[in-house]
C-alpha cells in the first residue's frame, strides 16, 4: 500500500528545517513516502482532497499545527461519519485505535492515517503506522540495461518485483518487493551468482561504509574545497560516525591547502587548484595528518561562475587513498551550484568503495 505525507499549514513549506525533520521521522516508520502534498491551513478545497485522499486505497500521514489539531480531525470525522470526543484536554476522533499527546491513528477503507500536530523546535509525537522497508542492494560499474536484463527473468522466477534508480553514474540502487508468493532469499542467492561480490545490501551507504570500517577498526577521513565539508556532513548526521571519523579539513583558499595538508605551492601555480596533482596532494596530506585508513579530497568548480574553456563550470576533480592505493579522476557534473556539489560527495563514495573492495563488498 502507498504511504503519503500531507502538510496542512504554510510554515511546513517555508520552513524547510521542520520540513526535512519530519520527513525523516516519517521514513523511520514505512518503506517509501510515495507522494508529499502541502495545504494552507485555510485552503478551501482542503476538504474535497482529504476525501478524495482517503478514498485513494493509501496510508496517510497528516502533519499539521498544535492550532489545527482539532480543525483537522472535525474534517477527518465529516468524512468518515464520526465525531470526536475530549482525551484528556484534546479532541480526536472518537474511532481512535490509538492516541499519545498530539498524535491519534485512525483507519478508513482498509487505510491507516496517523494525524499530528507539531510547531518549531519541538520533537514529533508518536508515530503508529508502521512499515517493514523495502530491501535495497547497491550495485556498482554496471549499467541499468545490464542489470535490467539480469533482473528480469530472476524476478520472474522468484516473484519479486524490482525497481532501478541511478544514484550517481555507475552506481544503480535496486529496490526490491516481495510479492505474495516469492522468495526474496533465493533471489538475492541468483543474483549473487551472476555478480559475485559486487552487491552492497543496504538502505543506507554512508551507514554501511560506517558499520565496515568499525568492524575492521579503520578510520576516514576528507579535505574538502567545493562541497565545503557537505561530505563530512553525510558521515556526521549518521549515528556512530565519530567511531570511524575524527575530522576532516574544509581547504577552500590555496593558502590552507599548503599550510594544512602540505599542498606545494608549485603544483598550485603550474595545475591549478582545480586538478589531478592537487587532489592527490590533498588526500596524502588528509591522510597524513588524520593519520586514518581512507582519505577522499574534492576540489572543484562548482558554480555557478569561475569556469574557463579549459575547466568549465562543473569540472571537479576527486581523489580517493588508503596505504596502499590512491585513484585521481576527472568529471564534468551538470546542474546548478548545489546539485554539482551533491554529485561529487556522491561519486567520491562510490569512489571510495571500489579502492578497497576487500573492505567494503562482501557476498550477501
Amino acid at each position: 500500500m502507498k504511504n503519503n505525507l500531507i502538510f496542512i499549514g504554510n510554515k511546513f513549506l517555508h520552513n524547510t528545517s521542520l520540513q526535512y525533520y519530519i520527513i525523516r521521522e516519517v521514513k523511520k516508520h514505512i518503506s517509501e513516502i510515495d507522494s508529499i502534498l502541502f495545504y494552507q491551513e485555510n485552503d478551501n478545497s482542503l476538504f474535497l482532497n482529504l476525501e478524495t485522499q482517503l478514498n485513494n486505497q493509501a496510508n496517510l500521514f497528516i502533519a499539521t499545527t498544535k492550532q489545527n489539531f482539532s480543525t483537522i480531525g472535525k474534517l477527518l470525522c465529516t468524512v468518515t461519519g464520526d465525531n470526536q470526543v475530549l482525551q484528556g484536554s484534546t479532541l480526536i476522533p472518537r474511532k481512535s485505535k490509538k492516541f499519545e499527546d498530539g498524535s491519534y491513528l485512525i483507519e478508513h477503507n482498509n487505510s491507516l492515517i496517523n494525524v499530528f500536530h507539531i510547531d518549531e523546535m519541538q520533537k514529533i509525537p508518536p508515530l503508529f503506522i508502521e512499515q517493514k522497508p523495502n530491501l535495497k542492494i547497491h550495485i556498482l560499474e554496471e549499467t541499468s540495461q545490464t542489470l535490467n536484463a539480469l533482473l528480469t527473468p530472476l524476478a520472474q522466477t522468484y516473484e519479486v518485483a524490482f525497481e532501478l534508480t541511478t544514484i550517481i553514474e555507475g552506481w544503480i540502487e535496486i529496490t526490491l518487493i516481495q510479492k505474495k508468493h516469492g522468495n526474496l532469499d533465493k533471489f538475492l542467492l541468483a543474483l549473487e551468482k551472476l555478480l559475485p561480490n559486487k552487491i552492497i545490501q543496504t538502505n543506507n551507504i554512508v551507514r554501511y561504509i560506517i558499520d565496515k570500517l568499525s568492524s575492521t577498526n579503520q578510520k576516514i577521513t576528507f579535505a574538502e574545497s567545493c562541497t565545503g565539508g557537505l561530505l563530512t556532513y553525510y558521515f556526521t548526521k549518521e549515528n556512530g560516525a565519530s567511531t570511524i571519523l575524527d575530522g576532516s579539513l574544509i581547504t577552500y583558499s590555496n593558502d590552507l591547502k599548503e599550510t594544512w595538508i602540505a599542498v606545494e605551492q608549485k603544483a598550485l601555480e603550474a595545475f591549478g587548484a582545480v586538478s589531478v596533482e592537487v587532489v592527490r596532494q590533498m588526500s596524502e596530506g588528509a591522510l597524513n595528518v588524520s593519520h586514518a585508513d581512507f582519505a577522499i579530497s574534492i576540489s572543484g568548480i562548482a558554480g555557478d561562475g569561475g569556469g574557463s574553456a579549459e575547466k568549465p563550470v562543473g569540472t571537479v576533480f576527486i581523489g580517493v587513498r588508503n596505504k596502499q592505493n590512491h585513484i585521481e579522476k576527472r568529471f564534468l557534473f551538470k546542474g546548478d551550484r548545489n546539485y554539482v556539489q551533491e554529485q561529487s560527495v556522491l561519486m567520491a563514495l562510490k569512489m571510495v568503495l571500489l579502492l578497497d573492495k576487500k573492505t567494503f563488498f562482501e557476498k550477501i
